[in-house]
Parts: structure tokens; C-alpha cells; sequence
């Protein structure tokens, strides 16, 4: 199993990132963080150094590529980064998927993918030329099926499931792993505000166990709960207009 030292966590202020940063902070552990919420992430900051890690912490949007990309080199720099987590993400979509709104969708597809590209891009060539380090893509189990709500947040899971499946099997040779993450119903500020059912709903601290110990073993999916999953699986074998019909669009 990999263990990690230099660990960059975006999203860091809430949900999963503020339980993985956390739960990796430690004495001779480096953690860089990124969060919305500076009162937030300045919380989470001052728990993290209470337990001995060393904490570089900024409130950058993950979309400032001119800004986020010098302080990522900075960090890697100093830490030579070998786990990189791209967790930050929104869902702001509103009831109708703001097909009223299209600015919205922009938005959460900005921060979905590019803020993901943003966090990787930085990164990707240091840990190359050192021949290891592991790469954490945040995706969603809602990047599998056209689900009824939420249309640009699932889409912009897709996208960035299938490109972090995509570049595992370009950087295997380079000695850096892939792990794409897959969770369902995880509480956070997004499932706070969800407007329809939650099965499965899991702490987020639960969810940190799962994917830390996914992450060290390099799986190429890390894909959870059990129950979430299977109904999502289903969802994906059947023909599209059953698929469709139970999801109220046949």
C-alpha cells in the first residue's frame, strides 16, 4: 500500500475534503488546502496543524487558473507533491436544471472540469519526472446515468470520470497512479440542499476511510456505498427506454 507525505486537497472546507485533510494530517505530513469558505477552512486548518501536519492553506477558486497554478508550484516546491485530490465541486443547478439559466450551467461545468484540469495541469509533469505520486479525480456515482435533477453537475461527473479513466492507463508507465472517485449521497454542503431523496447517505468521515484506503491501494475506481452502486449499475444495463421510463422521461 502507497502512503502519502504531500498531499494537495481542494474543497478542503467541507464534506470530503475536510474529512480526508483531517484524517491525512499528521506529524511529517504537508497538506495544501483550498476551500470557499475562508472561516471554514481556516477551522479545518487549525485541526489539522493541532495534529502535527505542516498546513499551506488559501481560499483560491479552483477556476483562477493564473493564481491556483503558481501556488500549486510553490507547495510542490517546497513538498514535492505525491497525492493530489481534486475534490472541489459545486451543484447549483435549480429545479428545471436552469435551462432558464445557461450561466449556471457554465459555472458548474468551470468548476467541475476545469477546475479539475487546473488542479492536475500544475502537478502532472513534476510528479512525471519524479516517477511517482498518486492522482485523486473526484467524480460522482451521478456521472453514470442521466438522472432528473442536477443535469450540468452530472455532466461535468462524467467528464471527468472518463478522463481520469482515460490518462490511468497513459500514466501507469510514468510510475503516477489514477484513482477516480465515485461516491453517492455523501453529507456535505451540496446534499444539504439536495430537493429529493438520499438513500445510502453516508458521513463524510466514512467516506474519507473508503476512499484513503482506495487511494493507497491504486484502484482505478473507488466507487461507493454498495447499495448506490448496484441501482446504479442496473440503471446502466438496461436499454435506454426502460432506463428512461423509470426515470420518468419514456
Amino acid at each position: 500500500m502507497k502512503s502519502f507525505s504531500s498531499i494537495v486537497i481542494t474543497g478542503a472546507s467541507s464534506g470530503i475534503g475536510e474529512a480526508m485533510a483531517l484524517d491525512y494530517a499528521a506529524p511529517g505530513v504537508a497538506l495544501a488546502l483550498t476551500g470557499r469558505d475562508a472561516d471554514r477552512l481556516e477551522t479545518v486548518t487549525a485541526a489539522c496543524r493541532a495534529k502535527g501536519a505542516t498546513i499551506v492553506a488559501a481560499t483560491i477558486d479552483v477556476t483562477d487558473r493564473e493564481r491556483f497554478l503558481p501556488w500549486l508550484e510553490a507547495f510542490d516546491d517546497a513538498h514535492p507533491v505525491d497525492l493530489v485530490i481534486a475534490n472541489a465541486g459545486i451543484s447549483i443547478d435549480k429545479d428545471n436544471s436552469s435551462l432558464d439559466d445557461f450561466s449556471i450551467i457554465r459555472k458548474t461545468l468551470d468548476v467541475n472540469i476545469n477546475g479539475v484540469l487546473n488542479t492536475v495541469e500544475p502537478l502532472l509533469p513534476r510528479m512525471i519526472a519524479r516517477k511517482r505520486g498518486q492522482i485523486g479525480i473526484v467524480s460522482s456515482l451521478a456521472g453514470f446515468i442521466g438522472l432528473p435533477y442536477s443535469a450540468s453537475y452530472n455532466a461535468s461527473k462524467a467528464a471527468v470520470r472518463v478522463w481520469g479513466e482515460s490518462i490511468r492507463y497513459v500514466l501507469k508507465k510514468d510510475g503516477v497512479g489514477v484513482s477516480v472517485i465515485c461516491p453517492g449521497f455523501v453529507v456535505s454542503r451540496i446534499t444539504a440542499e439536495a430537493p429529493f431523496p438520499m438513500p445510502f447517505l453516508m458521513t463524510s468521515a466514512k467516506a474519507s476511510a473508503i476512499i484513503r484506503r482506495g487511494l493507497a491501494l491504486n484502484r482505478p475506481r473507488i466507487a461507493f456505498p454498495i447499495g448506490t452502486k448496484a441501482a446504479v449499475w442496473l440503471g446502466t444495463t438496461l436499454p435506454g427506454r426502460w432506463s428512461a421510463r423509470l426515470l420518468g422521461a419514456g
